[in-house]
């Protein structure tokens, strides 16, 4: 049958009206059949919410795409072309639990990084796994989108502990930086490219070019004396910005949730004062998530809402659709995802997940070798590459001894008593989701 399959799981998030307006903004070139949105049965209510709000746009935009709404994954999977995940294992209650018990030990709580990051990752990268083993027997020829966080280390497990190949990571922080740097230096973001250097949440801009030609020493000018409010950053928590003294030594221009390790001490003092208020950031995602499929339950609206973009992770989905539109049509356009390294960055290892620049064919992202990671940045991004290798071994074996490690090897953690107390409990409050970690009651 002519036209594409696209499986979306997690097809309740409040990001599918983005997707489905990417996949009807791009119909002519990137012909959507169906779009199978598939969740969970206590996901029902807002997979009927968004999936009728996503009936509704595609019905006003007058095509022939089929929006199917299922709690079957294994029949959604069968013969699909492209399957994108979204989830978020526990929900949101789940993440605002990731936030608070780090943040009551005085350790930053943040959904991607260190404690939190962690246990999104214990909880998701098994399922992942799942889905990748009913892909091979349903849509082997698929590929996998996930922008499911945290991406990097979920491209990681799937990388290593797998043989499904066509497995692709993708996160909007790259998005965000391109658009950044095209308005800081007053040009169009298509002319917009970088080289990439890091892994995800943890990369470095190591060029910035304009049409090919490279703008790096005029970006870290402006840089070295820009503003909170014009240096590039994320809806989702406040940035500071970088002393000239830094970004001179540096000569690369880190993204934006490095503020977490290079302002650990004020990015610590503001979450404890939201912990304190009751507003650690996945409380408030959840009022804005409320508020939003209160709008989604309107019969009359047939677009998507801008209060979307309040989202910390607005452009995630046009994102996907833009990668998915590359890989169909072998564009061989450069865009930033999360691959296998093979080579692209020397000194990490081949088989390990990066973030990188790469040109997008029909077989796949070509990353753009980056070479030996300079001496600057080297050490951050090693530190970063062991801790998410732990944890995804500690995922996949329920090894609570890893998970204390890997914790104690992550700049946010400070002491080994916390490591474990934070371990200790957020494995208590997350029990139900982490059947791995508690096949031996007495393992301890």
């Amino acid at each position: 049958m002519e036209g594409i399959k696209i499986v979306t799981i997690g097809g309740g998030s409040s990001y599918t009206p983005e997707l489905v307006e990417g996949f009807i903004k791009r119909y002519e070139k990137l012909p959507v059949r169906e779009l199978w949105l598939v969740d969970i049965e206590a996901g029902r209510e807002k997979l009927e919410t968004v999936g009728a709000l996503a009936q509704r746009m595609v019905k006003k935009a007058g095509l022939p795409m089929k929006v199917i709404l299922s709690y079957d994954r294994r029949e959604a999977l069968k013969d699909a072309d492209y399957v994108t995940t979204q989830m978020r294992v526990g929900l949101l209650d789940a993440r605002i639990k990731d936030e608070r018990i780090p943040l009551s030990h005085g350790m930053i709580g943040q959904e991607t990084n260190g404690a939190a990051g962690m246990f999104k990752a214990f909880r998701t990268i098994p399922v992942i796994l799942d889905i990748v083993k009913d892909m091979k027997e349903l849509c082997p020829e698929a590929w996998m989108i996930n922008f499911t966080n945290p991406a990097g280390m979920i491209t990681e497990a799937v990388l290593r502990y797998t043989d499904y190949k066509k497995v692709i990571g993708l996160c909007n922080v790259p998005v965000n930086m391109v658009n950044g740097f095209a308005r800081l230096l007053d040009v169009e973001p298509e002319r917009v490219t970088m080289e990439l250097s890091g892994l995800n949440h943890h990369i470095f801009a190591t060029d910035v070019l304009v049409d090919g030609q490279s703008r790096l020493e005029e970006i870290l000018e402006i840089y070295q004396h820009i503003s909170a409010e014009d240096a590039i950053s994320m809806k989702n928590f406040s940035t500071l910005p970088f002393s000239p003294e830094f970004i001179r030594g540096l000569h690369c221009i880190p993204c934006p949730y490095h503020n977490y390790y290079y302002f650990t001490k004020e990015q610590l003092e503001e979450e404890l004062k939201e912990y304190k208020e009751g507003r650690v950031r996945g409380e408030v995602v959840k009022k804005v998530e409320e508020e939003l499929f209160e709008l989604y339950k309107d019969e009359n609206l047939d677009v998507k809402p801008k209060q979307l973009e309040m989202r910390g992770g607005a452009r995630y989905s046009d994102a996907a659709c833009n990668l998915i539109c590359s890989l169909h049509n072998n564009t061989g356009d450069i865009q930033y995802v999360d691959v296998r390294n093979n080579g692209t960055i020397t000194n990490l290892p081949a088989d390990s997940a990066v973030e990188a620049a790469c040109i997008i064919t029909s077989g796949g992202p070509k990353p753009i070798a980056v070479g030996e990671l300079k001496t600057q940045i080297n050490g951050t991004i090693q530190t970063i590459k062991t801790f998410e290798r732990l944890v995804c071994e500690a995922a996949v074996t329920g090894n609570r001894d890893l998970a204390v490690t890997a914790l104690n090897m992550n700049p946010l953690c400070a002491s080994d008593h916390d490591a474990n107390a934070v371990i200790h409990e957020l494995l208590e409050a997350h029990k139900e989701y982490l059947p791995q970690f508690f096949k031996n009651e007495r393992q301890e």
